[in-house]
């Protein structure tokens, strides 16, 4: 690792954080960097819920859950992890945007973070992650867009839902009638 750079890069499973993970490792192999994947989680109910009825038990498998769609994350974006870097996976229980940014302190640090289209309820009831990094880090920031295929495919589901509902053939009068 050259020089102590970092390449900090927040992953949750969503095809625009793998996105964002390819750019990551793209990042880090032209800089020489460590790479730090970092998975942010809380319970279920939130730590609120958590500090009333802790079950220790429980939060070790959160846990490892974490560690696994890390792994989960680099074997759909590559068939595992990288051999030519150096990978330091991070399943940290914090909130997504605050973890990142707490995380990448450095002002030689890069975070790469995924955007995605959101409804506007969504946008109410819950905060942009890519927003919230590229508000308050103290580092680049590099938001990645979700890949076009992705796109795409949400401006059919859109489009589709636009159309009038077609009526389902009847198929049985076609199976009778080939029978002869």
């Amino acid at each position: 690792m050259a020089g102590g750079k970092r390449v900090f890069v927040g992953v949750s499973g969503s095809t625009a954080s793998l996105a964002a993970l390819r750019r990551a490792v793209v990042e880090a192999r032209r800089t020489n960097a460590l790479l730090v994947p970092v998975l942010a989680w809380t319970p279920p109910g939130g730590e609120t819920a958590y500090r009333k009825h802790p079950v220790p038990a429980l939060m070790r498998e959160w846990q490892q859950a974490a560690r696994k769609r890390l792994d989960t994350a680099f074997e759909e974006s590559f068939g595992g992890y990288p051999s030519d870097l150096e990978i330091l996976p991070m399943p940290v229980r914090f909130a997504p945007g605050p973890a990142l940014v707490q995380l990448a302190d450095d002002p030689d640090d890069l975070l790469v973070v995924g955007t995605g289209r959101r409804g506007r309820l969504r946008r109410m009831l819950h905060t942009s992650v890519s927003r919230y990094c590229l508000a308050h880090a103290k580092c680049p920031v590099i938001a990645v867009p979700p890949p076009e295929l992705l796109r795409e495919l949400s401006f059919t589901a859109r489009t589709l839902r636009k159309l009038p509902a077609l009526e389902a053939p009847d198929w049985t009068a076609a199976v009778h009638a080939h029978r002869g």
